[in-house]
């Protein structure tokens, strides 16, 4: 794992590690949001739904929040090499967690609405396994930004491949229902909607990995072809 140097000031120190606590206290409210929006979707829950979106002004405070001191450091410290990646990297975290935040709060909106609909209720099977696989990036992200370890982000950008071919294999799935089935149609468009949810969450959490790598190594791979950024040198800082 690596290691962020320290400071002769302690109370920079203090303040770097703070906003990286928020961030990571941010990266646990929208997980669990993001798993009450899937559970609220396997079983119709619209009361667990609603407590998903009542938690959205939360997650957009942190990030607000986190913008603001981060700047604040920026401005009073003036940081270089890792320490200015580190509050870049929290702050464009910040904001994909946030967009989760909304992914999760548009599943749950779909969640309510399928509630309503009268037809043979089951567990979404058609994105069930998208949903596990889109949480499993999330919190693999989010472990690798508290880690710091790059083994694992770049695991995680590859595996953004599997997120978008299940993705592909659902929409499928849904406009085979929606063809054979006619009365089908307002419940798979909804699933849609979440299926696609659920894809942006996957590309929000390997944008995650992205700066990890950027944070400990220094280089932004974001446009790189893929297959060339496994073998990134580290930057010596």
């Amino acid at each position: 794992m690596h290691q962020l140097s320290r400071h002769i000031s302690e109370q920079y120190d203090a303040e770097l590690e703070i906003v990286r606590r928020r961030l990571m206290e941010m990266g646990g409210v929208v997980e669990q949001q993001l798993r009450d929006a899937i559970r609220a979707m396997s079983t119709y829950d619209a009361e667990l739904a609603a407590k998903v979106a009542v938690r959205d002004h939360e997650v957009n405070q942190f990030e607000v929040t986190l913008d603001e001191q981060c700047i604040h450091i920026i401005a009073r410290r003036q940081p270089t090499a890792t320490d200015l990646r580190l509050l870049v990297t929290i702050m464009k975290s910040s904001t994909d967690l946030e967009r989760i935040g909304d992914e999760a709060n548009r599943i749950a909106r779909m969640a309510r609405e399928l509630s309503r609909l009268d037809f043979q209720k089951n567990s979404n099977v058609e994105t069930g396994r998208l949903g596990q696989l889109a949480t499993t990036m999330v919190s693999r992200a989010l472990d690798a930004l508290a880690r710091l370890d790059t083994k694992e982000a770049l695991e995680l950008i590859a595996a953004d491949k599997q997120v978008d071919e299940e993705y592909r294999d659902v929409i499928q799935q849904l406009a085979n229902s929606m063809t054979k089935d006619p009365d089908a149609v307002e419940r798979d468009l909804h699933l849609i909607w979440v299926a696609r949810a659920l894809e942006r969450i996957g590309d929000h959490a390997k944008n995650i990995s992205e700066y990890v790598l950027y944070l400990v190594e220094g280089k932004d791979i974001r446009h790189l072809p893929k297959g060339t950024f496994g073998t990134l040198p580290p930057e010596v800082s």
